[in-house]
């Protein structure tokens, strides 16, 4: 692979980069964990470290890799995007290599840029349009795409290992089952999925669990694909429909990796509509990212909404519990699954690096070093504990229903 990555680093064509200061730094050391190469244009490399290199470094030349050093996060971010660095082996060391660079003032005006409401707008009002084409420009790149790095039931959040060493598909089959376990769902239960995707969560409580589940996506792929594959049957409906457009009552809703697209000074609607859906002693799972309290906007928050998730945003634990009572609802459980995410980021970097060329077939070469990128800061960004995923059961506090007294059904098989 090094040799093929050199390759394509001596055919980009890349166009000289300005002047730069020759009293530049040295190239950073080893960081007590990872020994890496640089390799140059013309043949030249470097080690940089003791023992056999994480991963490989292809620049230009030293002077531009001095600068790639010296650059803000988005820069530097936005580098990697164009191809004017490329990266064999270990993508999330390289990550958090190039994360224990010190920030300049730069990470901080982007930062602020992040955070600054004025320019967007959105996050004080979504209309039904816009939060279709932030969906769309996320998820509709192509399902080919997705199907190489993601498992067979094409599955887009965090997995659940209980043995570190399982498969990914192993992994999402057992978060599938531990949604609905910790649901307690039952033969003939009405079953909603807010933001479906294609479909697996869906098919999983109809199949194993005999819901009668209804899943619903912005996502006009997801949408066909998901429908494409649903039984002809009355158990299974797909929906292409906005959240708050949704009637009727459920007996038991999830929501798996959607609720950081609603946008946090939209969550109080967001939970008065799932409120609404639910039946009296019905139960309601949210699963999602969660912002910890002490991390706020940055250079890196700015890169993901403007190359990845349009109008997304992260929430802090307090206020979605505080959202979800003021709505009506009652924390019933909490579960801080963020290893779990680690590991499910770090299987979907290895697939994508795997089946690059595929992945070129479908989407061009920026689009694919975006979600590389994205994907191994984000397994970076979960082991280090700046990032949680949280599963949150909750109930409406006047619910008549009698309440399980311990967690052990959640831990039953179905």
């Amino acid at each position: 692979m090094i040799e093929s990555t050199r390759a394509f680093i001596r055919s980009a064509g890349i166009s000289p980069l300005p002047p730069v200061n020759t009293q530049t730094p040295a190239l950073p050391q080893q960081s007590g964990r990872h020994t890496y190469e640089v390799v140059y244009r013309d043949g030249r490399s470097e080690i940089h470290g003791d023992g056999k290199p994480a991963f490989c470094l292809f620049a230009r030349d030293k002077q531009y890799m001095e600068r790639y050093w010296r650059m803000d996060t988005y820069t530097a971010a936005m580098a990697f995007v164009r191809g004017e660095i490329e990266v064999d082996g270990d993508l999330v060391a390289a990550v958090a290599m190039r994360f224990a660079t010190p920030r300049n003032w730069k990470d901080s005006f982007f930062a602020a840029l992040a955070g600054f409401p004025p320019i967007r707008l959105e996050s004080l009002f979504q209309t039904r349009a816009r939060a279709a084409r932030n969906i769309r420009q996320h998820y509709d790149c192509s399902n080919e795409f997705y199907q190489q790095f993601l498992d067979p039931r094409m599955v887009y959040s965090c997995a659940y290992y209980q043995d570190p060493e399982w498969s990914l598909e192993q992994a999402q089959l057992a978060k599938l089952d531990h949604i609905c376990r910790k649901l307690d769902l039952h033969r003939g239960q009405s079953f909603l999925d807010v933001g479906c995707g294609w479909g697996a969560l869906v098919f999983r409580a109809a199949e194993r669990f005999e819901a009668v589940a209804t899943g619903c996506t912005l996502s006009n792929l997801q949408f066909e694909y998901a429908a494409n594959r649903a039984p002809k049957d009355r158990r299974i409906s797909i929906l292409e429909v906005d959240y708050r457009d949704l009637t009727g009552n459920y007996d038991k809703i999830a929501s798996v990796g959607m609720f950081e697209h609603v946008g946090r000074r939209r969550l109080e609607g967001y939970f008065r509509k799932m409120a609404s859906l639910l039946a009296a002693d019905g139960l309601f799972l949210n699963h999602g990212i969660i912002r910890p309290q002490l991390v706020s906007d940055s250079a890196e928050t700015l890169f993901l909404r403007k190359q990845v998730f349009p109008g997304g945003e992260l929430a802090h634990l307090s206020d979605a519990v505080r959202v979800a009572e003021t709505a009506g609802l009652e924390v019933l459980d909490v579960e801080n699954i963020r290893p779990h995410y680690a590991l499910t980021c770090r299987a979907w970097v290895r697939r994508l690096q795997q089946n690059a060329a595929e992945c070129l077939r479908y989407i061009d070469a920026a689009r694919y070093r975006t979600w590389l990128l994205y994907l191994a800061a984000s397994a970076y960004f979960f082991e280090c504990g700046q990032t949680d995923v949280y599963q949150i059961l909750m109930a409406k506090r006047t619910s008549p229903h009698l309440r399980h007294l311990t967690r052990d059904y959640m831990y039953r098989s179905a």
